[in-house]
């Protein structure tokens, strides 16, 4: 069965956010809406687009959108350095929000994107009915501990490839892509071949990288952007919505990163998917799709 979607641009100053709106064909009254952010910062919707199966699955609205500077949301490559902010990204989610009419719904982020719902779900907005973070970092300084970890554990040759062109600044290199590719199929996605999706934001990154580059650093573990010092450990007791704390096995976001999400915001429960990595909803689609599911249909329930 064809599940409508619908696509519109939404005005943000003087820029648009590009925005899909996956309708079930059964629509259940009781459902709220789900809104997916997607990670990078900068990465496109793309890589996550497969969460739109909720649609069908729970009789849901799922609400994906291309965050500013990415996919197909108006692209500011000459914007300053300050102007990529985390507020920036919450401003753009409020403005989201009036212009769909989203009165109360749930949010669900992935990497970056679960690092953006912790953003938003600090400020306590009277709409947000639950928080699914999922592969998410409560600190970027616990996230890059956790890389140097991981990196240590590579082929020794990958190890030497890394240090020796990230100190020559030749991160363009054909060997130190080389060693990247081995870190991605470890901990970011074990799939192979690595999913089309995944590919597609991955390539649109690439070819306009601005909001990557400035935020984060050339890649997942090379972290030298503005986001080098971001944390949100101390505001998490503000967070009140039910939240649910996602991620794999092998996952880059290792259980020191997203610990504090799980000791700092009350009621907060983990769930990792064994055998997984930083992409849980690409390695195991089926399986992430019940958890969120389940997770939310007890947050609508327990509110009735």
């Amino acid at each position: 069965m064809r599940v409508p979607r619908a696509e519109r641009f939404v005005p943000f100053g003087d820029h648009q956010t590009w925005v899909q709106i996956t309708t079930p064909v059964n629509a259940d009254p009781h459902a709220l809406p789900l809104v997916v952010l997607h990670g990078g910062p900068g990465m496109a919707h793309n890589y996550v687009a497969n969460i739109a199966e909720l649609a069908q699955e729970t009789g849901r609205v799922v609400v994906h959108y291309d965050q500013l500077g990415c996919g197909a949301s108006t692209h500011l490559p000459d914007a300053p350095a300050d102007f990529w902010t985390p507020a920036l990204f919450v401003d753009e989610f409020d403005n989201l929000c009036r212009a769909l009419e989203l009165e109360r719904y749930h949010l669900l982020g992935q990497s970056w994107g679960g690092m953006l719902g912790a953003e938003i779900a600090v400020r306590q907005p009277a709409g947000l009915a639950s928080l699914s973070i999922c592969n998410s970092p409560a600190s970027m300084e616990l996230w890059v501990a956790a890389a140097g970890e991981l990196r240590d554990q590579l082929p020794p040759e990958a190890r030497d490839a890394l240090t020796k062109h990230e100190a020559a600044g030749t991160v363009t290199d054909p060997e130190y892509l080389a060693a990247t590719a081995e870190f991605y199929r470890r901990h970011v996605c074990r799939v192979e071949p690595m999913p089309k999706d995944f590919l597609d934001s991955e390539a649109q990154m690439e070819a306009e990288p601005t909001v990557y580059h400035t935020m984060n650093g050339p890649n997942e573990f090379h972290v030298v952007g503005s986001l080098r010092q971001w944390s949100i450990i101390d505001r998490l007791p503000s967070i009140t919505a039910p939240t649910l704390v996602v991620a794999g096995e092998f996952d880059e976001a290792t259980p020191a990163t997203w610990a504090p999400y799980v000791t700092q915001i009350p009621g907060a429960r983990p769930h990792v998917f064994a055998g997984a990595s930083h992409c849980t909803h690409l390695e195991q689609p089926a399986q992430f799709r019940s958890l969120i599911a389940g997770f939310l249909a007890g947050c609508e329930a327990s509110a009735q």
